[in-house]
C-alpha cells in the first residue's frame, strides 16, 4: 500500500470497527463466551494496542532509529504480515499483560469510542506527516513479532482491528445461539 492507501484503509478498519460496536445493546456489548473478550474488551484491546503508536510517531526519527535500528530490508507486504502475525497466533501468541483488557461496563463505551477515534485522527495526522522513506526504514517493537517497520506496524494494526472485530461479530452470534 501507499501511503495514501495505507491512511484511508487505517483509517476505514478503525471507523467500521468503532460504528459496530457504538451500535451494540447492552447486552451484545458485555457478554462474552469462555474464553473470549466481550465487545467491550475488544474496543480497549483495540485502543491499548494502537495508544502506543502515537508515541512511535511523536518520537524524532533519529531516537527511534538509535534505539530501534534502521531496516536493512524491505518491508514485507500486507499480505505477508497477515501471514507472519496468523503464524505467531497458531503458535500460541497471545496479547501481553499490558494489552489485556479488563471487564468493561456500557459505561464506558462512550468514552472508549471517543479515545479511540481520537487517537486514531492524531495517528492520521502523524502518518501524513512521515515520509514513506521514514515508513520503510525505521523499526520499532512489536510484543510478540520482534522489530517491524513503521509500515509494517501499521499493516499490523489494520490486519489487527480487522482480526477482533470479525472476532466479536462471530462472538455476538454464537452467544445469540
Amino acid at each position: 500500500m501507499n501511503k495514501e492507501q495505507l491512511i484511508h484503509e487505517f483509517k476505514s478498519v478503525h471507523s467500521l470497527f468503532i460504528d459496530d460496536i457504538e451500535v451494540l445493546d447492552e447486552h451484545d456489548f458485555v457478554s462474552y463466551l469462555k474464553g473470549k473478550w466481550s465487545a467491550g474488551q475488544q474496543l480497549e484491546h483495540i485502543y491499548l494496542s494502537v495508544k502506543p503508536l502515537i508515541q512511535v510517531f511523536l518520537l524524532p526519527k533519529f531516537i527511534l532509529k538509535i534505539f530501534f535500528g534502521k531496516a536493512k530490508r524491505e518491508s514485507i507486504s500486507y499480505d505477508a504480515m497477515i501471514t507472519k502475525y496468523s503464524k505467531v497466533l497458531e503458535q500460541g501468541g497471545k496479547a501481553t499483560s499490558k494489552y489485556i483488557p479488563k471487564k468493561i461496563t456500557i459505561q464506558q463505551r462512550a468514552q472508549l469510542a471517543k479515545s479511540l477515534k481520537s487517537t486514531v485522527d492524531t495517528l492520521l495526522i502523524k502518518i501524513k506527516s512521515t515520509k514513506d522513506q521514514d515508513l520503510d526504514e525505521i523499526l520499532v517493537p512489536h510484543p510478540l513479532m520482534g522489530k517491524l517497520t513503521l509500515r509494517e506496524m501499521l499493516y499490523f494494526s489494520i490486519y489487527h482491528a480487522k482480526h477482533h472485530h470479525k472476532s466479536l461479530k462471530k462472538n455476538i452470534v454464537e452467544n445469540k445461539i
